[in-house]
């Protein structure tokens, strides 16, 4: 059995074969690979996991390419009638249209506002953890809703009456199937361009939390988890995560 020195986690093993930290998440859960359990967390071996995977393994990035015939902007998302059962973003000028979220989701951002209110309460009582539906404006041809987010004490000129016209320091988006790619690629690359420092992305369904963070102008991946780990943050001191409580109240009720 391979020493603790020799384990490697989930996003050290996803650089490694160039796949996303998401895909090894699967392998596990699916026991494609192997793994060891060190309390609550996974860890793994290099060479024993290409061995089981045969080879290397490439993922390429989803392509996607959108020419609309009309650059949507704010004032034409405020003149949109209002659809019941949906929701609408407006993504580099394109307009977004999806379902409303369902019973899981809504119970999983209420369990991690809870998190996000509580520790911030305390390290900036002045800053604001707000929630969907809000809109969040970029350059007048974004426009987003993050599931969750945080405005530091900092930034409070961007705290408009409707809106927030500004990169907060963190959006949160928690994904549903239809949505996980939207919020993979599309706003992940807004949420980069505009600046906003971190963005998490919460998967109920694949029971992930992945945190980015800007680094040199990219995001970077500094911690994330699966199942029941807890997820401590490095740039929020004392910041940590329980996942097995956010997929307890979504389990549960």
């Amino acid at each position: 059995m391979p020493t603790e020195k020799e384990l490697i986690p989930a996003q050290t093993l996803a650089h490694a074969l160039d796949l996303s930290v998401e895909t090894i998440w699967r392998y596990t859960r699916e026991k494609k690979i192997p793994y060891v359990e060190l309390g609550k967390q996974y860890r793994y071996k290099l060479a024993e996991v290409i061995a089981a995977l045969s080879g290397a393994v490439q993922e390429k990035a989803a392509a996607y390419t959108t020419e609309p015939t009309k650059k949507y902007t704010y004032q034409d998302y405020l003149e949109m009638p209002e659809e019941p059962g949906c929701r609408f973003e407006i993504l580099d000028g394109i307009l977004v249209r999806e379902p409303s979220p369902n019973v899981m989701h809504q119970r999983v951002s209420r369990r991690l506002q809870r998190i996000l209110e509580d520790y911030f309460a305390v390290a900036d009582p002045q800053g604001e953890v707000l929630d969907a539906p809000l809109d969040v404006t970029f350059h007048d041809i974004s426009v987003v809703q993050p599931d969750l987010l945080y405005v530091a004490a900092g930034q409070k000129m961007i705290v408009q009456d409707t809106r927030i016209d500004g990169p907060p320091t963190l959006a949160v988006e928690i994904t549903s199937p239809a949505s996980r790619r939207k919020d993979r690629l599309q706003k992940l690359l807004i949420y980069q361009k505009a600046k906003v420092q971190h963005y998490w992305i919460v998967d109920p369904e694949e029971r992930t939390l992945e945190c980015f963070a800007l680094r040199d102008g990219v995001y970077a991946l500094l911690a994330c988890g699966m199942d029941e780990e807890t997820v401590e943050h490095p740039c929020f001191a004392g910041l940590t995560v329980e996942l097995k409580r956010l997929w307890g109240v979504a389990l549960n009720g």
